[in-house]
């Protein structure tokens, strides 16, 4: 059991398998947590609170952390490793640990003092007491973000050496941390055991994490140098990555506090429309670009521009394969999925219809969003943070504008169309600086899968549709088993459709998905594929 906690992944699919599986695993726990919490508190006042209070600690997060590691710590400390130089890449390992938390605990102290201005600022529409509140949560919550910085750091280290189980299994654990929260914290603390179990969630972490590094050879050394050249090239590389993060994260926050001047529910329709939409993004999209990251930076090291190409494209087609039919799915039998994640308790019928309406116009973009993650490891493979920036300025731009001009049509659901939109233009304005920096994409090759892949979707989705109202006939929809049995036999009967119809069409991207499975679930029967090759 320890060996399979602590093994190395060797092929993009492999890789991308264990963080999608233990990403499937979390989202399941991450829903189980979306269930728990609306069954105690429903659409109403005390999840506005809490989710709107997760704002200003999410972006400190996104702008300080990820925004630094996901863009140079692992070229940077891959360039040492693939040289034999572990002691160098140990000591820059150490020095961004202690620098992230130097500005992490700065930053987070000074937004605690701030809370209350914050809050007024995140939250416009709220009443004076759920400002009050907001404030409250804000600065517990701003604990947890110092506490999962440094968990970043070692989880970074694992994604580089390509230990990703480990890793995956963070998430799980930070999910059944607030799960706590919602059923040990609030009953002893009230409502603020909410944020509470966030703290908890993050420990648990960090924890995690800690001790996967310490296998693979760290050791907690004190260096705090802030001008040796792999900090000045991090920090170079994270000026823009951060602003680029910025606006992504604050196109997040304008429409969470469009949403907070709506009907009262709205944040919260908002935000659980989006935890289910990003459940196949992130167990596909995110988990192939996190998978994808360290060959994408060794490739680039080793001048290898062609095999980046050769690794984007074939990972960008095997993305599309798994994708399409989710989009379908969550298309066809949205509500019956929204009704089971978090339609019980005090939501109702009317929020689980709003929710799922609301869900729809995520679903539409589910290719573009996953490509956004794997164009931008591209771009920080070959150091490029300025063109990620630019892109995700022009499309924020682009989402904000969409909002306020449907706010007054679409309610809430304009806000998923203006996240949408702005998917759109951010993975096309990338897809094309990429193109123009390194020759091409294979395209064409790209294009004819897409064809072959619609028209297994389009028999999928006809067959979903059709077996709805015949389930109905033999199921009751009153109660949570009939529900998930009506979405659960509608949509795998499509989804089982769709494999045998891209079998028939001779989609190579099923034969390359499936014999990975069966590497990973036969091991000593067939060979490992070379990492190249994926």
């Amino acid at each position: 059991m320890l060996k399979l906690l602590h093994r190395q992944s060797t092929s993009i699919i492999g890789a991308a398998t264990i963080v999608g599986v233990l990403s499937f695993v979390s989202r399941i726990v991450g829903l189980i947590r979306d269930r728990i919490l609306a069954g105690q508190f429903g659409a109403g006042d005390t999840l506005d609170v809490y989710y709107a209070a997760f704002k200003v600690p999410d972006l400190l997060f996104s702008l300080l952390v990820v925004g630094a590691l996901s863009a140079s710590f692992i070229p940077l400390f891959l360039s040492h490793w693939t040289k034999g130089k572990q002691e160098q890449a140990w000591m820059f390992t150490n020095n961004t640990l202690h620098l992230i938390a130097f500005v992490m605990i700065v930053v987070s102290m000074v937004l605690m003092f701030a809370s209350e201005p914050l809050a007024g600022l995140i939250a416009p529409g709220f009443a004076d007491y759920k400002q009050v509140q907001v404030a409250q949560f804000m600065r517990v919550m701003l604990v947890a973000q110092i506490v999962l910085a440094l968990s970043v750091v070692f989880g970074s280290v694992l994604q580089s050496l390509k230990r990703f189980v480990l890793y995956s299994l963070s998430p799980i654990l930070y999910n059944v941390g607030i799960i706590v929260g919602a059923l040990l914290f609030v009953p002893m603390m009230g409502p603020i055991g909410l944020a509470w179990g966030v703290v908890f969630g993050a420990v648990l972490h960090f924890f995690v994490q800690i001790v996967g590094a310490l296998d693979v050879g760290y050791r907690w050394k004190w260096v705090f140098r802030f001008r040796d050249r792999d900090t000045r090239t991090m920090l170079k590389l994270m000026g823009p990555r951060a602003l680029g993060l910025a606006v992504s994260q604050l196109l997040f926050v304008v429409l969470a506090i469009i949403a907070s001047t709506m009907d009262v529910g709205s944040v919260t329709v908002f935000q659980f429309a989006y935890n289910i939409q990003f459940f196949p993004v992130g167990i596909i999209g995110v988990a192939f670009a996190i998978a994808v990251f360290p060959t994408f930076s060794e490739q680039v090291e080793q001048d290898k521009i062609r095999s980046l190409i050769d690794t984007f494209a074939s990972t960008a087609a095997q993305m599309m394969y798994l994708l399409l039919p989710m989009m379908i799915l969550f298309l066809v039998v949205r509500a019956q999925i929204v009704r089971v994640v978090v339609g019980a308790g005090a939501f109702d019928w009317a929020a689980t219809i709003l929710t799922a309406d609301t869900l729809a116009f995520f679903a539409l973009t589910f290719i573009p969003q996953a490509l956004v993650f794997l164009l931008a490891r591209a771009f920080f493979a070959l150091h490029d943070t300025i063109t990620p920036l630019v892109a995700g300025l022009i499309s924020s731009i682009v989402g904000v504008l969409v909002a306020f001009l449907l706010r007054d049509s679409f309610g809430v659901i304009a806000l998923a169309i203006a996240y949408s939109s702005a998917a759109i233009v951010q993975s096309g304005l990338l897809w094309v600086s990429l193109r123009q920096r390194v020759g091409t994409l294979k395209e064409s090759g790209l294009v004819q899968t897409a064809m072959k892949l619609v028209v297994a979707g389009l028999v999928g989705a006809v067959t979903m549709q059709g077996l709805k109202p015949f389930v109905v006939k033999i199921l009751s929809l009153d109660t949570f088993i009939g529900v998930f049995l009506q979405g659960f036999i509608a949509g795998g009967a499509g989804l089982i459709v769709y494999v045998i119809f891209a079998k028939l069409l001779r989609v190579r991207e099923q034969e390359v998905v499936f014999d990975a499975i069966k590497r990973k679930m036969f091991r000593k029967v067939l060979p490992q594929e070379p990492l190249s090759d994926s």
